[in-house]
């Protein structure tokens, strides 16, 4: 990403499903938001079950607000809802492994 113009910037959009990832790099001008730059990427038109109102974005994998002024170089994420609650997932690993373990 190199930058010519100091009135512009230039970031990158991810998104990502267990099949494929895709990430586009966008110039925008400086001031712009996280919205911004997802909505010039135009990646909702490879992936239309991105909804911006259900999916959480991060720039470098810290939640952000899609309000947020992006900077020079920032790899803007948008996450996929989770499937599962970690903590469920957790629990039912540990009763295979209590039960698989008895078992032997």
């Amino acid at each position: 990403m190199q930058q010519d113009n100091p009135n512009t910037l230039d970031v990158e959009v991810m998104y990502a499903r267990p099949d494929v990832q895709q990430g586009v790099v966008v110039e925008l001008p400086r001031g712009s938001t996280l919205r911004a730059a997802i909505e010039r990427s135009r990646i909702g038109e490879q992936f239309p079950e991105i909804d911006l109102t259900v999916n959480k974005v991060g720039v470098f994998g810290q939640l952000r607000s899609l309000d947020d002024i992006v900077q020079a170089g920032d790899r803007i994420e948008i996450y996929r809802p989770l499937q599962i609650d970690p903590k469920e997932a957790r629990r039912k690993n540990a009763g295979a492994t209590r039960t698989s373990s008895r078992s032997s």
